[in-house]
């Protein structure tokens, strides 16, 4: 898991105009809560903190205003639907050794078997709990020579060391479903066009 250090800003102006203000400035305002003390408003550099949430649970230590140091993840990020820019962020608090729940991505690895069958992403996130310093980025999972009918449930999934499942074991993950279906719905669009 990797740690970005990010030098934040504390705030004290809030509202649409504040808000746009701090964007002007290529910056994004944000929110720090968690561990029952009050929500610490900052104001991060957008560049950093946008190349930051490239990496998935992103470990974040934030120097705020050069006098305190806190280690955050990454809670709720709001984009503009257009550009894609960075609105607002909230991050959690967290310490060292504490247990925190995420999603991890799950990448898939291997081919089905023959048969024109299709891979079915269920959950494309995993929900699980781990350390807040030691959280996976992802887990890869093998569908080699799966086929129709076959599924992969939580608890076959292969996860790292100190890290525990956050859905019961039996819920599916991926499942592998045949293609025929698909082609006979598309034999019978085929056959409505061919009457008209």
């Amino acid at each position: 898991m990797s740690e970005v250090k990010i030098a934040a800003e504390s705030r004290t102006e809030f509202g649409k105009g504040a808000a746009r203000r701090i964007r002007r400035d290529h910056k994004v305002p944000g929110v720090l809560y968690g561990h029952g003390s009050d929500p610490i408003h900052l104001t991060l550099p957008g560049h950093e903190l946008l190349l930051a949430l490239r990496t998935p649970n992103v470990l974040i230590a934030l120097d705020i205003d050069g006098e305190s140091n806190e280690l955050a993840i990454p809670k709720s990020v709001q984009r503009d639907p257009i550009r894609g820019s960075l609105e607002h962020v909230d991050l959690q608090l967290v310490t060292r050794g504490e247990k925190v729940n995420v999603e991890i991505y799950v990448h898939t690895e291997g081919e089905l078997a023959p048969g024109g069958n299709l891979l079915e992403h269920v959950l494309n996130a995993l929900p699980v709990e781990a350390e807040a310093t030691h959280i996976p980025e992802s887990v890869t999972v093998s569908v080699e020579g799966l086929t129709a009918g076959d599924s992969v449930l939580a608890k076959d999934i292969p996860l790292p060391a100190g890290t525990k499942l956050g859905v019961d074991g039996d819920t599916v993950v991926l499942q592998v479903l045949a293609a025929q279906a698909e082609e006979a719905a598309a034999g019978e669009g085929d056959e409505a066009s061919a009457e008209a």
